[in-house]
């Protein structure tokens, strides 16, 4: 697995971790459907992501620096978190969502959830940044949660 970016381009850089679809999906399950460990993301995946691609993506995701793994003890399943780095990538899916719901076709109920953060502007998705920082308290545990 190649750790070093092909250029020292920024896009470039960004492009070969996220550029792969099934690692933006791997995140937004993580992101929204907080889906932790491998069984719920394999069971979770709307587009029915294959085992081995789903493992390759976890894989690449924690050496790029975007999740983390978790083994409690032996046998045990592994927990997989975001990172500071992977929570940092809400606003690219909030980006690609509003392209997505301006240029492209889907069904209403997958396209609630984009249409939503696209309409929450800045503060809903600062908030939903703070939420996915798990052990942060929330100002006000009685108000719903951004996600």
């Amino acid at each position: 697995m190649i750790t070093t970016p092909r250029s020292g381009c920024a896009i470039n850089a960004a492009g070969e971790v996220l550029g792969d679809p099934w690692a933006v999906l791997v995140l937004r399950d993580m992101m929204f459907g907080n889906r932790r460990y491998f069984r719920e993301l394999l069971s979770g995946s709307e587009e029915g992501i294959a085992s081995n691609i789903l493992s390759s993506r976890l894989k690449q995701l924690t050496v790029a620096g975007l999740l983390t793994r978790a083994d409690d003890k032996r046998g045990q399943r592994a927990m997989y978190s975001l990172t500071e780095a992977g929570i940092q990538v809400l606003p690219v899916m909030v980006a690609l969502g509003t392209w997505g719901l301006a240029h492209r076709d889907g069904t209403q109920r997958l396209r609630v959830r984009a249409e939503l953060l696209r309409d929450g502007g800045p503060e809903l998705v600062e908030a939903m940044m703070d939420e996915l920082h798990l052990g942060i308290p929330r100002p006000n545990p009685e108000e719903p949660r951004p996600s």
